[in-house]
């Protein structure tokens, strides 16, 4: 026997929170508890057998904190509750969306969105050394450039370096157009994405033009030791075990690291290890280090990332 359950929601905002784009957000909350979720005004209609309501309801509260609020509500979101209410960690799940890291440009906040991006986040806060990996989208190169700018701002650090190897699809920097900087400025262009999503492009400018925060290839970190900086690794799969030795051993004092990249994305020869890959298996067991990897469910892009990424893993395990 069906059994069916109205929940009202308090404002138009609020609804448009919940729904979510074209009402995606219903058809997942469906997905994931079996019922029939359809939106009738500002109410929210349940119907299924009463394990299926029960459980649906539990769900679409559990996100109030955040539609109540006019908070759009994103699909990781949706999943992340339902891990929670699946594995008891409620009050984790609160401590995890009351921990803003920081507002965009725009006034949104930011935040970590699963658990285990919270525990990446937490590591960049408490280790000088910090390893994550995981697929596009999942927030590594972002996440790292938050708090290097909220820890720089507030003066923890004197430098902010944001590095990556020059290295795509085989392509060299001398066969580029222009001069260095409209050399590197392709293979920057994320790092920079990061930095103006926190702060005016006319501040980035001026903090790099007084070198607070430097951009560069990897290659020009060879024979530096960086003291006082928050320093970003990224794309790191594209280094070659002897680049990654070099990278890190330039770590001076009160400095802080963090490696990021996706070991199935390299473009290094076929024959070439991955120095990410490689220190990796290294240094697991040496004290001070964090390690993260994240996966499809951290993926906090557009829903469609996390299917297509599913769909490379599928193929790629045949």
């Amino acid at each position: 026997m069906a059994e069916s359950l109205t929940i009202q929601l308090p404002s138009v905002e609020s609804t448009i929170a919940l729904v979510g784009d074209r009402e995606e957000n219903l058809r997942l909350l469906a997905r994931q508890t079996g019922a029939s979720v359809v939106l009738r005004g500002q109410e929210l209609l349940l119907t299924g057998t009463t394990n299926q309501v029960a459980l649906c309801s539990r769900l679409v509260r559990s996100l109030a904190d955040l539609w109540e609020a006019g908070i759009p509500v994103s699909s990781v979101d949706i999943l992340t509750s339902r891990h929670a209410l699946d594995t008891q960690r409620q009050d984790e799940l609160k401590d995890l969306r009351q921990d803003v890291l920081a507002r965009t440009r725009r006034g949104e906040e930011i935040r970590a969105k699963t658990f285990r991006q919270r525990q990446y986040v937490q590591s960049m806060r408490t280790c000088d050394l910090v390893f994550c990996t995981g697929p596009a989208g999942t927030g590594k190169t972002f996440l790292a450039a938050v708090l290097a700018i909220q820890a720089l701002l507030a003066n923890q650090y004197e430098r902010l370096i944001l590095t990556r190897p020059a290295v795509e699809a085989g392509e060299k920097l001398g066969f580029l157009p222009g001069d260095l900087q409209q050399k590197i400025n392709p293979y920057l262009r994320p790092l920079y994405d990061a930095l103006y999503e926190l702060t005016d492009p006319e501040k980035i400018t001026s903090l790099m033009e007084r070198g607070i925060i430097e951009v560069a290839p990897l290659a020009y970190m060879r024979g530096r030791t960086l003291n006082h900086a928050f320093i970003i690794l990224d794309e790191a799969q594209n280094t070659t075990p002897t680049q990654m030795k070099m990278a890190l051993t330039r770590l001076g004092f009160r400095s802080r690291m963090v490696v990021t990249g996706d070991t199935t994305q390299t473009d290094l020869l076929p024959h070439q290890p991955s120095g990410l890959e490689v220190a990796c298996k290294i240094l697991q067991n040496v004290e001070g280090i964090a390690f993260h990897q994240l996966t499809q469910a951290d993926v906090v892009r557009h829903a469609l990332v996390q299917r297509i990424i599913a769909a490379y893993e599928q193929h790629e395990a045949r």
